[in-house]
């Protein structure tokens, strides 16, 4: 039972467990849905059940074409055992379409696909809303090495053509998505892995033909249906066999 666990952590969207072995976590998917740094709220039933098994299903697919990443395996509908890793703390954004900040910073209009892929940083600090900061800020306040943000920049990339071509594989469109990463050591070497979470919470996922918004944007914009969207990305992934049928009833 999640009460037993001596708790190690808690975000906005997961807690984070004692693991059983050393060097090992149990992330836990809460329902709790945020927006704008946490002023906007809700509890949305079944969205950690869906994040969870989305989660799963991508990252180990990545860890399939060598994306190395700290998701070990699913212990039940709400959990999974991960590896314990020093956080490295930034947020790491790489956008394909015009959509959300980088929309509202420039004035370039939203679904306008851009020239090329573009990876942005923010400082991971919700006090300060999660500024964004530039390699300059990253390496002289070392949050990250050189080396470490090459690796970064490399993965985000491969992941980026990952899902791309994953989610246009069911239909949709891979607007942006936000990752994290962290260090794991071994004996003085540090590595870093991708962490945290891969799901419609931390991507922008738009229906190929119409355009629907299959992601977080339904809760940050009112648009309601929230979790018949996550629902629907999971079922076109092919992994709503395995769905409980908790969150078939969804949000109204």
């Amino acid at each position: 039972m999640t009460g037993r666990k001596k708790k190690i952590y808690e975000g906005k969207a997961k807690i984070l467990y004692e693991g059983p072995e050393p060097g090992t976590l149990i992330q836990y998917f809460k329902d709790d849905a945020t927006a704008f740094n946490a002023q906007k709220k809700a509890v949305l039933e079944g969205k950690g059940v869906i994040n969870n098994r989305i989660s799963e299903f991508v990252m180990t697919r990545l860890a399939a074409i060598g994306v190395q990443n700290h998701f070990i395996r699913r212990l039940n509908l709400r959990e999974q055992l991960i590896r314990e890793v020093e956080i490295i703390p930034l947020e790491v954004i790489c956008r394909n379409v015009a959509a959300g900040s980088l929309s509202q910073r420039l004035g370039i209009e939203e679904g306008t696909p851009l020239p090329r892929s573009i990876i942005e940083f923010c400082y991971k600090n919700d006090e300060l809303g999660d500024p964004m900061v530039t390699e300059e800020h990253i390496t002289a306040f070392n949050w990250a090495t050189t080396q470490e943000l090459d690796d970064i920049l490399a993965m985000t990339v491969r992941v980026n053509d990952f899902l791309t071509g994953l989610f246009a594989g069911v239909g949709i469109m891979l607007v942006d998505f936000k990752i994290e990463f962290g260090r794991v050591y071994e004996g003085d070497f540090a590595r870093v892995i991708l962490a945290d979470e891969i799901s419609p919470d931390s991507c922008r996922l738009w229906d190929m033909v119409s355009g629907e918004k299959l992601d977080k944007d339904r809760f940050r914009r009112d648009l309601g249906n929230v979790i018949e969207s996550y629902t629907e990305v999971a079922r076109r992934l092919g992994i709503m066999k395995d769905m409980p049928t908790v969150i078939q009833g969804g949000l109204h």
